[in-house]
């Protein structure tokens, strides 16, 4: 689960920290929403210095999607900052909150 980027059918896990105004603005409920619509595996969940972390794995061109939607995020977010990197963990089953 660590290649690159995009070929149909490759698999890719990411770890994002997502900056800004996304605690308390619903934006690890509308990452679920949008991981499960791409049919995703990881988790959101917030940090103690206010930031969110997005574990994204699944095929390459869906956990893109997602990483392009965190910089815009639900309504009421003010992204300001994402940075993603590869990693080897295994993804959960599902998309969970944390």
């Amino acid at each position: 689960m660590r290649t690159q980027t995009g070929s149909s059918g490759e698999r890719v896990c990411y770890r994002c920290l997502v900056s800004g105004r996304v605690q308390g603005v619903s934006f690890r409920a509308a990452t679920r929403a949008q991981a499960e619509r791409l049919g995703l595996n990881g988790y959101a969940r917030n940090l103690s210095d206010g930031r969110v972390e997005v574990l994204v794995c699944g095929e390459a061109r869906a956990v893109a999607q997602l990483r392009n939607w965190l910089w815009v995020g639900p309504s009421l977010a003010r992204v300001t900052d994402v940075v993603c990197e590869l990693c080897p963990e295994q993804p959960p089953m599902g998309f969970r909150i944390g």
